[in-house]
């Protein structure tokens, strides 16, 4: 098998996993609320999501995965307002460190603004890795991808 190959099969196993972790979650019914690890896996997937969206130009497909993240960090406030031992509720704490990302990622996506768009992504992860930190999660850091495990998406843009 050529190293390519190997690359692209071994990088295939995060959406695999995040599938399988919705697959095997409780199933949605009255009363039911997603773990915080469900509603972060999600988050992570479409951070990186957006970072190929962005990198390829695709400005409505990286608008509709900003609103994705979005909603999954009102999902985490919403269902998890405190979590474990975090000093301070995620109510406080996401919008602090997301807020400001979003709406600069917004902002570049706009003017479809690629080195805008570097700065405002870097700065969402950063305040992922900062939200992290507050809530001592700090072991759980936050790149910026550098290989896409989505061997059967297009980023690029379609007309």
């Amino acid at each position: 098998m050529s190293r390519r190959r190997r690359r692209v099969l071994a990088g295939s196993s995060l959406p695999v996993a995040i599938a399988l972790a919705f697959a095997c979650a409780s199933s949605p019914g009255p009363g039911y609320a997603p773990g915080l690890g469900e509603i972060m896996s999600a988050t992570q997937m479409r951070h990186l999501k957006l970072w190929y969206a962005g990198e390829a130009g695709n400005w409505p497909l990286a608008s509709y995965e900003v609103d994705e993240l979005e909603e999954g960090f009102a999902d985490a406030v919403r269902f998890h307002p405190q979590h474990k031992d975090s000093p301070r509720p995620l109510t406080e704490l996401v919008p602090e460190f997301t807020m400001g990302p979003i709406a600069a990622l917004r902002a570049s996506i706009n003017r479809a603004d690629p080195p805008g768009f570097v700065a405002a992504y870097d700065a969402l992860t950063q305040g992922c890795n900062a939200c992290h930190a507050a809530t001592a999660f700090s072991f759980n850091v936050v790149v910026r991808p550098t290989a896409n495990p989505y061997a059967n998406q297009d980023f690029e843009t379609r007309e």
